[in-house]
Formats: C-alpha cells, structure tokens, sequence
C-alpha cells in the first residue's frame, strides 16, 4: 500500500476537553471505516449532508450521538473521500473513536500536515495556499490572522502567477525559436526587455519578506536610553499595565523586561531595558551589556532622552544601537510647563522652564544642538526595512524630537503611531502578503538567473538566454509548487499539526 492509497485519520481538534472534537478520515477506506463508527448513517450518505447518529464500539454499544458528514471525492479538502465525526469533546471518548478506526488494517494515523499535503498533491491547492493553513494556525494577531487568510484565498498564489504565467510563456517562446527557427520570426527580439520586466516583479516580491517576517512573528521594539529618562513609566503606560518597577533612584531596571502588545492588528514585543551610564554596578552593568545585546536584535530602537539633552550626548546615545534603526523621542515632558522665556541669553539656553516640583531649569535651543523642547513632528529615521543608519547621525532628530510623558500619556499616541511608520512605512499590516524566508530564496534564485539571462540577451547566445529562463522558471516553481521535491514537501509539512 502507498502513503497515497492508504486511509489516514487524525483528530481535527485539540486533545482536550471542549464543547466538540473531530475525528477526520480521508482516503479510498473513509466512508467505509466511519460507517462502522456510526453503523446508522445510510450505505449511500449524501454528500456534504450532516446526519445525526449514534457513535459505537466495536461490540455496537453506543460511546456517543454527533454529526456524520461525508465529503465525496473530489469535491473535497484533500481531493479524496473524506468523513468527519462531530462528538463531543471528551479527549477519551475521542481516543476510543480514533483507535477503533485504527483497527482497520487500511487505515493509519495521519503525519503531520498530511491532510494538507494531500490537498496540495491532488491539485485542490497551491503550495502557496498550503503554507497559508500553517500561517493561519499559527497566527497570533490579527493582522497575522487577515494576512494568512489573504493568502489561503489565494493572493500571494496570484502574485507568482502573474510571474510564472509570462515567464513560462517567454521560456516557450524561446525554445521555439531554437527549435523551429524558420516558424519564429523575430520572436525573440524583445527577449531581453521581457526578462528584465519580469526580473523587477521577481525582486519586488522578494522584497516584501522583511513584511511578511513583521506580520508573522510580529515585531521587536525596544526602549532605550540613559538612566532616569522615563523608560520604565513610558513602558507602563504603551503596555497598559505596571509591569516595571519605577522608582527615583537611577538604574532601577537591572534586566530587560517583556510584553506583548497588539497596535492596528501588529502584534509587538516590547522591551524596556536597563539604563545606560557610565560607571555602573556590577550588577547593573550587567544589565547593560544585555541591553546592548538586545538592541542588536530588535526591529527598532526607541531612544528616550530626558529633557535637556544635547545633540552630542544623543549622538552618543544613538550610537549604542548600532546597525539597528532608531526613533528618538524627550521622555519625562510633565516635567515641563510651557513657562519658556522668549528670550535667548547668547549661551544657546533659552531661558526658564519649571518642573512639576517649582525647581527652575534652563535647556538648550533647538538651533543650538540641544534636542529637548519644541514640536510633536516625528524625527527623520530609516525604516528598518530599507537601509539601516549607518553610524547612527541620520537618526539624530531635525526639528527637536516628539516629547512624550508616560506618567500623563503626552505624546504617547503619536510615539506609537510613528513607530508603526517607522516599521512598516506605509500600508496596513493585513494587506502585506506572506512572504517567507524560503520564498525569498527561491525568489533570489528567480531574480538572479534572470539577471543572468538579461545579460545574455546583450552578450551571449540564445541557448544562454533560454537556459538562465528555465533555472528561474524552476526556482519560482519553489514557490508555487510546480517543481518541488519530495524532500522540500517533507519540510514543508512538518511544521502543520497533525490533523491539518
């Protein structure tokens, strides 16, 4: 018997306790195997009609009353006859269910995914459809949510469509004119401004996989800065929740801490870490070497100044986030009144500006390299997903960054709105296809042959150009499924849970 030919059966539901579970069946064996589980449904159910019976043992003593559905092949999720039995949902009762129909010597437990892979093999879906079930299992925000149920409806499927429709057909026209040159009449002659159209599609859906990694996972966004800047209050309040530890005294964040927020459908992980100074405890540098850890990895670096900071103390600052992009923003503003004299003293300072406790403090101007003060306009930063700073100077604020108070909320809308700007930089979440790391290879692989083959078209036969069109046609095919070996399928679908 061949995986293929054999009958395969999973539960279709979490093994635990619920209002329902599912036992699916799919295979040549399905109607056969669930009628013995539910001897009451007719030798010839009508498909897709739900029948209400009686569920029994092997002895014909009754363990249940659910739902009998029958899905006739091959109008159905795999293409094969599939049955599904509705109990309820007692992880007992289900097992018994499950090891009955494994009593049947045609029948075996079904592998991870396989029900997919099985829809993927009779045609039913793409393999871009069949990643769109494990995405849509596994997403944990709703713009994961919308954007895997943009793909499993087929939007990502039609993108390298559009691709692969007009490269097989340029790949064709090529041959043929290897083959039959006195038929093919200059069929050739726009070859090269074909492959070069089609390899900017190919590059721009690469692209998009920095998207797809964000809606995927979600993104990484941490809160830095010198010590007594607001982080941690800042932190509570873009959580929602006291989660830090705010005190007076500096350094009171030791290590980084975690939460897991959800803005416009983005689901983000927030970090607030330790502040950064000079000569710091034993304990707090350790802290602080994590921070700096952790700013290697994020998405982006929200920077946290206290007022009063200088474009060279911030210079400073941004700098220790490296290659990462940085938003810079003046935290503790309910510190501020809008008491500021008007008038300058010649030292760059523009005077008074009292804090909530009457102490008078005297600040920067803006066009005197201080960064504190003056208007809510976001700063000009890279978005992660295009170049990154390269020593940090293009993430310095021009006019003075937005200020925000995480004791008053301030600026805090703004703060989080910019942050969604600087990580998708346009566009919403859910539209954005999912694209994978695997995709993106394979998309390179495409692109790169056809730079090679644009090439030839300049320099180099027809033989060159035909088979540099044939290498990108196979690498799309990585994506759509239309060249895919039996080994990439296996890792594909290990990644499903049993019973999808």
């Amino acid at each position: 018997m061949t995986p293929e030919s054999a009958t395969i059966v999973a539960l279709a539901t979490a093994p635990a306790a619920g209002a329902v579970g599912i036992l699916r069946l799919s295979g040549p064996a399905a109607l056969e195997v669930g009628r013995g589980l539910a001897p009451g449904v007719p030798a010839a159910p009508t498909p897709r009609h739900a029948y209400l019976t009686s569920f029994v043992d092997a002895a014909g003593a009754v363990l249940d009353e659910g739902l009998f559905l029958y899905f006739q092949a091959p109008r159905s999720f795999t293409g094969e006859d599939v049955v599904e039995l509705h109990a309820h949902g007692s992880p007992r009762l289900l097992r018994l269910l499950l090891e009955r129909a494994l009593e049947d010597a045609r029948v075996r437990p079904a592998l991870p995914g396989e029900f997919t892979r099985r829809a993927f093999l009779h045609g039913r879906i793409d393999l871009t459809r069949a990643e769109a079930v494990a995405d849509l299992v596994a997403a944990d925000s709703e713009a994961a949510v919308r954007a895997a149920a943009a793909g499993l409806s087929g939007a990502l499927a039609e993108r390298i469509r559009a691709l692969e429709l007009p490269l097989r057909e340029l790949h064709a026209d090529l041959e043929g004119v290897l083959n039959f040159p006195d038929e093919a009449d200059g069929a050739d002659s726009e070859a090269g401004s074909r492959v070069a159209a089609l390899r900017s599609v190919a590059e721009a859906l690469r692209a998009e996989v920095g998207r797809g990694r964000l809606v995927r996972q979600g993104a990484r966004v941490a809160l830095y800065g010198p010590v007594n800047a607001g982080k941690s209050t800042l932190f509570n309040r873009l959580v929602g929740e006291a989660r830090a530890l705010v005190d007076d005294e500096p350094g009171t964040t030791r290590d980084a801490l975690e939460a897991r927020v959800e803005w416009d459908g983005l689901g983000v992980t927030l970090y607030d870490t330790a502040g950064l100074r000079e000569a710091p405890g034993r304990v707090e540098a350790l802290g602080i070497a994590r921070t700096k850890e952790l700013l290697a990895a994020v998405d982006l670096a929200v920077l946290v100044l206290p007022p009063g900071t200088s474009r060279d103390e911030a210079t400073s600052w941004t700098r220790e986030a490296g290659d990462t992009p940085v938003l810079v923003v003046t935290g503790k503003c309910d510190v501020m009144t809008a008491a500021r004299s008007p008038v300058g003293d010649g030292t760059g300072e523009v005077g008074s500006v009292r804090s909530s406790s009457g102490e008078v403090m005297r600040v920067a101007r803006k066009d005197s390299g201080a960064v504190d003060g003056g208007t809510n306009a976001a700063s000009a930063v890279p978005s992660p997903l295009g170049d990154a700073a390269s020593d940090g100077m293009s993430a310095l604020p021009s006019p003075a960054p937005p200020r925000v108070s995480g004791l008053t909320g301030e600026g805090v809308d703004a703060l989080r709105t910019s942050v969604l700007a600087r990580l998708w930089g346009g566009g919403t979440p859910s539209a954005v296809a999912l694209v994978s790391e695997r995709h993106a290879d394979a998309l390179r692989r495409t692109a790169e042959a056809l730079g090679r083959a644009e090439e030839a078209s300049r320099v180099s036969t027809l033989e060159v150009l035909s088979g540099e069109v044939g290498l990108a046609l196979e690498a799309l095919g990585e994506v759509s499924g239309t060249s895919v070996s039996e080994a990439l399928l296996d890792t594909l679908f290990q990644r499903f849970c049993i019973g999808k």
